[in-house]
């Protein structure tokens, strides 16, 4: 296992990082047990929630250097890279706000019988998070920051492309405050982290990121009955049935695609028109999109980067060669110099087609022609994935009609990039389980216990 910072935009190694050994991992396990055996049970909510608040003020503080670390480990181009830093820091906040809020006990109403019921709400203890590279520091933000205020300690395993913004993390946590143990950062192999899984004091584990590794995680996770949570990416249908403003809504669509380099999880990939609007939707799509240049991610003007790295841009490459042999046509792009990737359009993807079938990590778009509603739920739904989608048509009826009909853990309605710290995160079908953020975010790893008394 190789944890190094490889600069996508140029190919240059910058800094390598040591893994962990088995001795050293052994001692973090012990660390975090200790921290949820000591701090965690003498702490309070309210102290809990005053360091994940100074978490999120240093995120704050902190967010230049926090940005160049991820341009470099990564490719995001560098405003985004500092809105990403500042959601993150507005996530620990908001589980500042509301930790006693959620963590409240719960009283159940009794059928009969005398006395009282309760659902209190604990920590279970040591929790592993597997994360992802393309949000560095959101993805950690949304698992640790409800997790630490609910007093579980946590074992963090980044991406071996990001160990430097692991680190940064890291410290960011023990400058605010936390004990030795509350979060550990491990650069952790493969056949280590089945280990933690399997470890005793260990209670749940978290990952965002492929199928595969849901899959194998999963087994682990099921054999030695710990709690799982999975976000797994998805294929996301972007359904355009009505609109007032073509142009406006084409702006959207592109902006849902392109966001983070068009390597986002929850990103708008398919896009599904009625008939009556598919033409000049894909005219003026096709135009806008390739208005937009893969460009230096250090530019403050920059709005396409590289992908995260070389092996990143050959595999979207490969994909889009596959899916034009299998009878997609390429409307659009589909040319890569190193790791920067053209904005790329495909029509025509029929079912028999893998590429239906398939996720495309990049600033790739599919987009469909629906012949009525029923037609365009049809194709939405003709995918593994489940996680977000989007719907644009100016009948609220039809919204609300749709929305019940998309099989995804997220709808969202005339809007695009609408995220938000207290609005629940996850999917359905092979986009994972489980949800992040919000008050269902803090509703994962805890014990619920019920308390009767007569």
């Amino acid at each position: 296992m190789s944890y190094a910072v490889t600069n996508p935009a140029t190919g240059e190694t910058v800094k390598t990082f040591e893994p962990i050994g088995d001795a050293e991992l052994e001692a973090a396990i012990t660390a975090a047990s200790d921290a949820y055996r000591g701090w965690s049970k003498s702490s309070t909510v309210e102290e809990r929630a005053a360091l994940i608040r100074r978490v999120g003020e240093l995120h704050v503080e902190r967010r230049q250097e926090l940005a160049d670390i991820i341009v470099r480990e990564m490719g995001k181009p560098v405003e985004q890279a500092l809105g990403e830093v500042d959601f993150a820091g507005a996530i620990y906040e908001y589980y500042a706000d509301h930790a006693s809020e959620f963590l409240e006990d719960e009283p159940i109403t009794l059928l009969d019988g005398e006395g009282t019921a309760v659902v209190r709400r604990s920590a279970l203890g040591v929790l592993l998070g597997i994360m992802p590279w393309n949000f560095p520091y959101y993805q950690v933000a949304r698992f640790a920051g409800p997790n630490l205020v609910i007093g579980n300690t946590i074992l963090l395993k980044h991406a071996e492309q990001c160990p430097e913004s692991a680190a940064a993390i890291e410290k960011i946590f023990l400058d605010a405050g936390f004990p030795v143990g509350a979060y550990v950062n491990i650069y952790a192999g493969h056949d280590q982290i089945e280990k933690v899984i399997a470890d005793r004091r260990v209670q749940g584990v978290s990952l965002t990121g492929s199928e595969r590794a849901g899959a194998a995680v999963a087994e682990i996770a099921g054999r030695n009955l710990k709690k799982v949570v999975l976000e797994l990416g998805g294929s996301d249908p972007f359904i355009l049935l009505s609109t007032d403003d073509l142009d406006g809504t084409v702006q959207n669509a592109v902006d849902a695609r392109l966001d983070n380099s068009g390597q986002s999880c929850n990103a708008a990939k398919r896009f599904i028109v009625a008939d009556d609007l598919y033409e000049s939707f894909l005219e003026k799509f096709t135009a806008k999109l390739a208005e937009v240049e893969a460009t230096d991610p250090t530019s403050e003007e920059s709005a396409l980067g590289p992908l995260s790295s070389l092996r990143a841009a050959e595999n979207l490459e490969d994909q889009v060669n596959r899916a034009v042999e299998n009878g997609a046509i390429l409307v659009r792009g589909g040319g890569r110099n190193g790791a920067f990737f053209e904005t790329t359009v495909l029509t025509d993807v029929t079912p028999e087609n893998p590429a239906s079938q398939e996720e495309f990590f990049g600033p790739v778009a599919q987009v469909f022609r629906a012949k009525d509603e029923a037609d365009a739920v049809r194709i939405a739904n003709d995918t593994p994935f489940g996680l977000g989608s989007y719907l644009f048509t100016t009948d609220e009826e039809q919204a609300h009609r749709v929305a019940d009909q998309i099989e995804a853990g997220m709808v969202f309605v005339n809007l695009v990039l609408a995220d938000g710290a207290e609005l629940p995160f996850g999917g359905v079908k092979r986009s994972g389980s489980g949800r992040e953020l919000g008050r269902f975010g803090a509703d994962e790893f805890v014990n619920k216990k019920l308390i009767r008394i007569g």
